[in-house]
């Protein structure tokens, strides 16, 4: 029995492989690419050990890079180091906005160190102008009275910049923390939490500070007779003159975050703007005609009620139980500040102005307590009282909804939020759910029994009208 064979036998014939080769297109080499001829033929697969070896060679063999492109390159690198630090600088002054204030206030202060005295006219960036002689015979005890000029402009915009440096600084190093901690979670809620408490911050110094002022002064206690006896006032004791144009500065550095859009627009950003051009009008020419007297009570009126103001938003930021028995304190103290003695002062313009102390214009002796005067001031002190009745409507429409109860519907955004609209929240989240005037009594904080639904981070839900 023959046996068949395990395998067929192998052809050995080369014509077919050569017939195949013939028919199957070679590739052509990619042109783009940068490699010699004997790597680019074996452009699918890698190469050979031999063909790496050439290349190297090849690429040793290359003349050396002249000096000058070597100097090109280090001045190429060098400029984008230079750009490079400077993105990540001004990405750092974005995120960090009280840079650049404080860079401005260390060139100052620099520039002042290298000549600490008058002679240097950084001096009266930093501190007062215009210190006046002792009287003869006067007593050396007595308090050194300063004149009014052209450097307290410097002395107000170098207060300007570091209350930006310190509004800036606080917030964002202290109270962001703080307002973290408190648990408000949208950066939202935390910017206008952070707003409000350095407000009530600054405003829970000044306003002390300008009844200490005041104390010293013939006004107290808003005597407003005493705003025009001795007409006109042109010197002041050092204590007053400071508290005037630091707050004159205060109120430029609001005016430059209210024009940079610092902080997000409301719906009484129209009021807001009039308010702070009424506020600088009746603070530049207070000092300059010499009716700091009048302007100190209004300072004092607005000060301190902007604390109460801003430490009722700031509690109902943060949902605490004191919001609302709060917030009629801080009514109370408003009505009793802006309206009451405000217009008391400008009722003195009609008892007193043209009656009390010197009347005419005299401009050696600058006395313009006159018709002009009158009528100027009678505008702006109108205007500022129109302005904070506007705000009082709103203040006593919250608390008509809280004694009788009707609930307002809360389809704000909280970019279009205004100061009479938060205060509308804190009544709706203090309000009972049926009317109080139906006999259902509050509970022992001050709340009504009944439940009342609150978004988190304080801000009331939707309900319907």
């Amino acid at each position: 029995m023959a046996s068949a064979e395990p395998f067929p036998p192998f052809n050995t014939s080369a014509e077919p492989l050569r017939s195949l080769a013939e028919q199957t297109p070679r590739r052509r080499p990619r042109k783009s690419s940068g490699l010699p001829a004997e790597i680019r033929a074996g452009d699918t697969g890698a190469p050979s050990l031999t063909s790496l070896a050439s290349l190297q060679g090849n690429l040793s063999a290359s003349p050396p890079r002249s000096s000058a492109a070597d100097g090109s390159t280090k001045r190429g690198s060098k400029r984008r180091k230079a750009r490079s630090l400077l993105r990540r600088f001004k990405h750092f002054a974005l995120k960090h906005t009280w840079v650049l204030p404080l860079i401005l206030l260390s060139v100052f202060s620099a520039l002042y160190a290298v000549n600490p005295t008058e002679s240097n006219p950084i001096h009266h960036f930093i501190f007062l102008s215009y210190k006046l002689p002792l009287e003869s015979g006067a007593h050396p005890d007595t308090p050194a009275q300063y004149g009014k000029g052209r450097w307290d402009i410097a002395f107000v915009t170098f207060y300007t910049v570091v209350l930006s440096f310190t509004r800036e600084f606080i917030m964002q190093e202290f109270l962001r923390p703080l307002a973290k901690k408190a648990g408000l979670k949208s950066r939202a809620k935390q910017a206008r939490f952070m707003e409000q408490l350095y407000t009530a911050i600054y405003f829970g110094i000044l306003g002390p500070a300008g009844m200490y002022v005041m104390s010293h002064t013939p006004i107290w206690y808003f005597n407003t007779r005493a705003m025009y006896e001795n007409f006109p006032h042109k010197t002041h004791a050092a204590d007053f003159k400071f508290y005037y144009l630091f707050q004159a500065a205060y109120w430029a550095q609001q005016a430059i975050v209210l024009l940079l859009g610092l902080e997000e627009r409301r719906k009484d950003f129209k009021e807001l703007v009039g308010h702070h051009i009424v506020s600088l009008a009746l603070i530049g020419l207070s000092y300059r005609f010499h009716f700091t007297y009048m302007g100190l009570a209004v300072y004092i009126t607005h000060d301190i009620s902007d604390f109460f103001l801003a430490t009722s938003k700031t509690l109902n930021y943060i949902d605490h139980w004191a919001t609302g028995p709060y917030f009629f304190v801080f009514m109370c103290v408003w009505a009793y500040l802006r309206h009451y003695l405000n217009l008391r002062i400008i009722w003195s313009l009609f008892t007193e102005f043209k009656t009390v102390g010197p009347y005419g214009v005299n401009w050696e002796t600058q006395q313009y307590k006159c018709d002009l005067s009158f009528y100027i001031t009678l505008a702006l002190l109108s205007s500022l009282q129109a302005l904070n009745l506007f705000w009082w409507f709103f203040i006593v429409r919250i608390a008509y909804r809280f004694v009788v109860y009707q609930t307002a519907e809360d389809d704000r955004s909280e970019a279009e939020v205004s100061d009479t609209e938060e205060m509308e929240v804190i009544a709706e989240k203090t309000s009972s759910t049926q009317p109080l005037l139906n006999g259902h009594a509050t509970g022992a904080n001050g709340y009504a029994n009944s439940p009342v639904v609150n978004r988190p981070n304080g801000a009331a839900s939707k309900k319907t009208r």
